[in-house]
């Protein structure tokens, strides 16, 4: 049975291991793989632990991940997750993290728990409440039936809490310095999937299915404004990006060891020696890129 792909890099880093060799290490390691992301921590947090986690399995005395110049393992996730948020968080190792958008292209899937009632000023139940109304009069049908406005090409205005950046600094950051900021314009997003999964006010449970771009708790804002209502959101999960689930792919943290992520990892397809010529022609000729677009919450980073 001829091996795959994913065979030979697992036996590659397992002799990088066995052998010791930082260098064979560096590599061998290179794809994408999903972690397990606890409430609390923020994306970047999340990714040094992970990454000082494996620099000491590998050898590497007394490890700084916060120090990116110097470091024998390049690691990069593909979306953030802010800090009271849980589920998939994608990471790229090695040459993965210059696969993250391509192997990323698809939906996200989220579960969110919300509360109606109480609005707060990040849209989450971090932030300060700052308006309280009435939800008596919603009902579970009338709530079902509003979700179908919030399904498909919809109109969104990001949070003013996100990563965001106003003259080159994060929105939430200049919030905090006490400065003023006015809100990004409303953008195109898209909603493939919206449904309603439980209904006991003040609280309910929705599950989204949506592009990039797409923040859910200006989603949960904006429905309980159409229900002449206000909401925030008190949990969310990120439950897929891209191919990787939470129930199949998600490592939690006991299993962030090389092993198990050289099990987990999907490999970077090779490029070939034309495609490899034709990016750095195209390097050449680039213009600097400009920062992606936050989604889903993206306050801490």
């Amino acid at each position: 049975m001829p091996m795959t792909s994913s065979s030979r890099a697992v036996i590659a880093i397992s002799m990088a291991i066995q052998n010791g060799s930082l260098s064979k290490l560096q590599s061998s390691f290179n794809g994408i793989f999903a972690i397990y992301k606890k409430q609390g921590p923020t994306s970047a947090d999340v990714l040094n632990t992970l990454k000082k986690a494996l620099l000491k399995e590998a050898g590497v005395a007394n490890p700084n991940p916060r120090k990116r110049n110097k470091q024998p393992l390049k690691i990069g996730h593909g979306g953030t997750l802010d800090s009271n948020a849980s589920g998939v968080l994608v990471v790229g190792i090695g040459e993965g993290t210059k696969m993250l958008t391509t192997m990323l292209a698809g939906s996200k899937k989220y579960r969110a728990v919300g509360e109606l009632g109480k609005a707060t000023d990040t849209l989450d139940v971090t932030g300060n409440v700052v308006e309280e109304k009435s939800y008596d009069h919603i009902t579970k049908e009338a709530f079902e039936e509003k979700l179908k406005q919030f399904t498909g090409e919809i109109m969104q205005v990001p949070p003013l809490y996100s990563a965001l950046k106003k003259d080159g600094k994060r929105m939430s950051v200049l919030l905090k310095q006490g400065q003023e900021v006015e809100a990004k314009p409303a953008r195109p997003v898209t909603v493939y999937s919206l449904s309603l999964q439980d209904f006991s006010p003040p609280y309910f449970t929705i599950d989204v299915e949506c592009g990039g771009g797409f923040y859910v708790r200006s989603l949960v804002d904006d429905l309980a404004k159409a229900l002449s209502s206000c909401a925030h959101i008190k949990e969310l999960t990120r439950t897929k990006q891209g191919q990787f689930t939470l129930e199949e792919h998600a490592l939690k943290e006991d299993r962030w060891t090389l092993k198990d992520i050289s099990q987990a990892l999907q490999p970077c397809p090779n490029p070939s020696g034309q495609q490899k010529n034709a990016k750095k022609a195209k390097s050449k000729h680039k213009p600097t890129p400009s920062k992606s677009k936050g989604d889903d919450g993206d306050t801490n980073d």
